[in-house]
Order: C-alpha cells, then sequence, then structure tokens
C-alpha cells in the first residue's frame, strides 16, 4: 500500500502545477498521471546479472549507421560501432579510433589512427578501413541522410594507420563532425560479403558491444566485446527497449523490466518525483528547440513585423517555468549556451503581448490572424503552450500534431512548406558548435530554409569555411544580431537532459546526452 499512499502524496501536490499552467492566461491540459502503479503488495521484477536496460522513446530506424541521422538510431548504434573522435565528459574532442588530427592547407585534414583495433569478426580498423566509410556516406548510391560531411569530396591512404580527408574548401570543425554521424567505421570486407542488407541485419563494428538480436519495436540486444581496444566494458549485455508512452517506460522502471529511462520530458520527470525505488538525474544539456517560420510563401509571416511580434508574443520563461518546470534554459537567438559561437550580449526579446500587439496592427493585422503550427505528437503539451500564449495576442494558431516518423520525414523532404507556416523543432548540436544549430536551417540552399537573406548567407559561408576561429565567432555573433532583427525563428530554450533509473544503474553523460553505456556500471 505504500506506493499508493506516495501516489495520493503526489497527487495533492499537483494543484500548484495546475494553477501555475494557467499563469498569464496559459491553459495546458495536464498529462495524466503515469501508470507505474500496480496495486498493493506488488513488488518490482528482479534484474538478474549484469544487465543493463536502458528504454528510449523510440526505436532505431536501421542497424546501419550510414543509412540514419536521428539521436534515437545513433544512441544505441554508438555502442557498436566507434568514431574517428568522440567528445569527453569535459565536452573537449578527444581521440578515439583517431589518436590526431592536423590540418594540412586548407582542404586536407590528416588523421593518424590507433593500432591494433579490430572489427568485431576479427578484420583489421585501418586507413582503408576509414576511407571506404567517409565514401559510402557520400556515395549517393547509399541515401545517407548525414549532412555533416558536404564539403568532404574523397580521402586518401597515406599508409596504413593514416589517412588524409579531401574538402572542396576549409572546413574548420570536420574533426568535431565525425565525432558522431558522420565518423562511424564500417567494415568493408564484411559489408562487400553480407551486402548492405545483410549487414544491416547483423551489423559489425568495432565498438564496445557486439550486436545479439534487434527485435524491432521490442528490444535491441547487444553484448559486451572483450577485445574492445579501451577495454572491456563493465556490463557484460546492454539491452534497449522503445518505450514511446513515458508511462508505460516508467511503470517498466519500476517492475524492473528496464533499469534507466533516457529521454524523459520535464512532464514525466515531475509527475515521478516521490515515487518509491526511482531517482530522477538532471543535467544541462544542449538540446535546443525552436519555431521556424515560412518567410517564403506570401502570408503574415513574410513581413518582418509580425514575426517580431510572435518572438514578442510567446513567453518563454514562463513556458519554461509553467510547462518544463523549470528545466531549461532560454535561449537569445538559436545558438546555444555551450556551443562555440554563442554570443552572450544578445539578450532575448522582451516578452509583452501590448508589443506584439502594436507590430501586428503596424502590419496590416490590428485583430490579428489564424495559422497553424504544427509538431510531433510526443512535443503536444509544449506546441499547445506555444499556441495559448500566441493567441494572448490574437494569433490563433492551430496545432497540427504528427507521429514522430511522419513528422521527421517532412522536416527533411525538400518542401519547405510541408510542416505549414510555423512548425516546432529542435537541434541536439552535438558538435557543440554553432553550425551544426544553424548549417540546415539558415542559407538559402539547405534542404529547412524557409528565409533568404544575402547578408545570411555570406555570414553562414564565413562561419562554415572560415580557418581563423575569431573570425568564425564574429560571424556567429553578426547572425544572432541578424536573426534577433529579421526574426525568421522563435528561439525558444535549451532542455535539460533528464533521466529516471533505479538504484541499480552508475553513469553519467555528456551535455548532448548520447548514450553511450561503456563506462556505465551495475550495483550488485
Amino acid at each position: 500500500m505504500e506506493r499508493l499512499r506516495q501516489a495520493r502524496s503526489v497527487d495533492r501536490m499537483r494543484p500548484a502545477r495546475r494553477d501555475l499552467l494557467r499563469l498569464g492566461g496559459l491553459l495546458i491540459p495536464a498529462l495524466a498521471a503515469p501508470a507505474v502503479l500496480t496495486g498493493c503488495g506488488t513488488s518490482p521484477a528482479s534484474s538478474a546479472g549484469n544487465i543493463l536496460r536502458v528504454a528510449q522513446a523510440g526505436d532505431p530506424k536501421t542497424m546501419d549507421p550510414h543509412k540514419q541521422g536521428d539521436m534515437t538510431s545513433m544512441n544505441a548504434l554508438i555502442n557498436m560501432f566507434d568514431t574517428l573522435t568522440m567528445r569527453g565528459m569535459d565536452n573537449l574532442l578527444q581521440p578515439r579510433l583517431a589518436l590526431s588530427w592536423t590540418a594540412r592547407g586548407s582542404a586536407t585534414w590528416r588523421f593518424t589512427l590507433r593500432p591494433g583495433v579490430t572489427f568485431h569478426n576479427g578484420e583489421p580498423c585501418d586507413a582503408a578501413a576509414v576511407k571506404f566509410s567517409i565514401e559510402r556516406v557520400l556515395d549517393p548510391a547509399t541515401k545517407s541522410p548525414i549532412v555533416e560531411l558536404r564539403y568532404v569530396k574523397g580521402v586518401s591512404v597515406v599508409d596504413p594507420l593514416t589517412v588524409d580527408v579531401h574538402t572542396s574548401v576549409h572546413d574548420p570543425i570536420l574533426p568535431d563532425k565525425l565525432s558522431l554521424f558522420g565518423g562511424v567505421i564500417v567494415p568493408p570486407r564484411h559489408l562487400a560479403l553480407v551486402g548492405d542488407a545483410g549487414f544491416a541485419e547483423h551489423p559489425v563494428g568495432t565498438g564496445p558491444f557486439t550486436f545479439v538480436r534487434w527485435q524491432r519495436d521490442h528490444e535491441l540486444r547487444m553484448r559486451a566485446f572483450p577485445g574492445h581496444w579501451q577495454g572491456r566494458p563493465r556490463v557484460d549485455e546492454l539491452v534497449f527497449s522503445p518505450q514511446p508512452n513515458p508511462s508505460s517506460s516508467l511503470a517498466a522502471l519500476q517492475s524492473g523490466q528496464v533499469d534507466l529511462v533516457a529521454g524523459l520530458t520535464p512532464d514525466a520527470a515531475q509527475q515521478l518525483e516521490g515515487y518509491g525505488g526511482v531517482r530522477l538525474d538532471g543535467y544541462t544539456g544542449i538540446r535546443t528547440s525552436y519555431l521556424s517560420l515560412n518567410t517564403l510563401e506570401n502570408g503574415p509571416l513574410k513581413d518582418r513585423r509580425v514575426r517580431r511580434a510572435l518572438n514578442h508574443a510567446v513567453d518563454v520563461p514562463l513556458l519554461i517555468k509553467a510547462v518544463l518546470g523549470g528545466k531549461a534554459t532560454e535561449v537569445p537567438a538559436m545558438i546555444p549556451r555551450g556551443a562555440f559561437g554563442f554570443d552572450p550580449s544578445v539578450t532575448p526579446f522582451t516578452r509583452s503581448v501590448d508589443t506584439a500587439r502594436r507590430l501586428l496592427a503596424e502590419a496590416g493585422y490590428p485583430h490579428g490572424f489564424s495559422t497553424s503550427l504544427t509538431a510531433s505528437n510526443v512535443d503536444s503539451n509544449i506546441a499547445e503552450a506555444i499556441s495559448g500564449l500566441l493567441s494572448r495576442a490574437g494569433v490563433h494558431a492551430r496545432v497540427k500534431l504528427l507521429d514522430p516518423g511522419t513528422y521527421a520525414d517532412r522536416l527533411t523532404s525538400d518542401d519547405h512548406g510541408a510542416l505549414g507556416p510555423m512548425y516546432l523543432a529542435a537541434s541536439t548540436v552535438w558538435t557543440l558548435d554553432g553550425e551544426s544549430m544553424l548549417q540546415s536551417n539558415v542559407r538559402s540552399d539547405r534542404r529547412q530554409s524557409r528565409w533568404h537573406n544575402k547578408d545570411a548567407d555570406r555570414l553562414i559561408d564565413i562561419e562554415e569555411l572560415s580557418e581563423d576561429p575569431a573570425e568564425r565567432k564574429r560571424a556567429f555573433a553578426d547572425l544572432q544580431r541578424l536573426i534577433q532583427r529579421e526574426a525568421p525563428f522563435v528561439p525558444l530554450y535549451q532542455i535539460d537532459n533528464i533521466y529516471a533509473r533505479n538504484n541499480r544503474p552508475r553513469w553519467k553523460p555528456g551535455s548532448a546526452g548520447v548514450l553511450a553505456m561503456q563506462s556505465a556500471e551495475i550495483s550488485r
């Protein structure tokens, strides 16, 4: 009965939260209590053995690391594959498969590889494997969604442990881009033997865990690789399971079916507070949310005054307090704190309904206007809250919710209007460089760009191509000021990484929140 008493205690705390959601006329439907309580006398299932079970919101799209570009897939695959570089716990770039790297002129990066590394099947991980892997990503036949290597034009083998990566122009953060998606190395001989389809069915990498089996929409099971160059992982088996419903994932946590739930929303985390056997861990994150506004089509959003009005109307501090439980930090102009290029002198818009209404009237919309706001259904609370804030200024944004798969397909399509006039999006910024935040949605020729501005294009070229870090930093600062002035986005916040766990796992993520579990331990 103890769990029921805890639940009643939590329920007594919820009226204050409901009152908070009504601040300033903001009314967001409260989530239903998670179904984590099964009844009196029920005890959690025991977790036998040195097995770590991790739940995240979705299932990987594929086991082929070169044919995915989403963090849910990468969270699992990073445990079976290694990258050339990596982010340490201090968020600094560190060696992984590459021991060192140097720029040799303006169009070549040289990487010296770690000796003695083998794939899980015994195949050597050498310069030929690096050349094959990078060029496989670039090959149109691969149909890779990975965009970070856009300036790479080829790779040459210098010797068995040295490769030169050649670019069409200087790419100052290429080593950073090779720390995750673009830097995964795969075995060329094995791929030649089994083909792409066979490789996706049974992936072979150099990572700390080897593939055991994948039951789509159920679980991905991996086993510790004793021959890993960094040493054997501290857990024997690693199991990933998709739990798209936070309530069910938390139920699995309390019953012992999972040990760690990743990617919790602040709502789900708040509702779990006070429940027995569950611990919440929060870390400052870098994943940044924003509204993209379609400035290319005729309508209200073509007018800068309207776009600035939306920025004044969306009270981001209230949104963070009322919906996110304070577990986020306001972002003034797209680039988050902690990323290279963030300019602390750029301050957020003042939040003022009166200012928003005045700007709308000046633009010819004294009574506001109607539009739509598209979002993934996992962000339904945020989208409804933003719609409520906009309505106070007379902008009636009907929320359109899509399942995550449909949303992702439309987001990455070539149709700039596929998600409507406004959509809610987020970027992980895993390179910890402002380029990752801006690369796909600012320059006029990029697939998610809905704002064409020659000054922005020029500044993007500088920050993406300059060899001088100080010049890049100035370009980022000018970009942030330009974004504030023209308002093609409504920057929102960078959200904390929130995890729920039982008493068994010991693990800490970096700011990007990647679920690399080699360092994780299990208490027994």
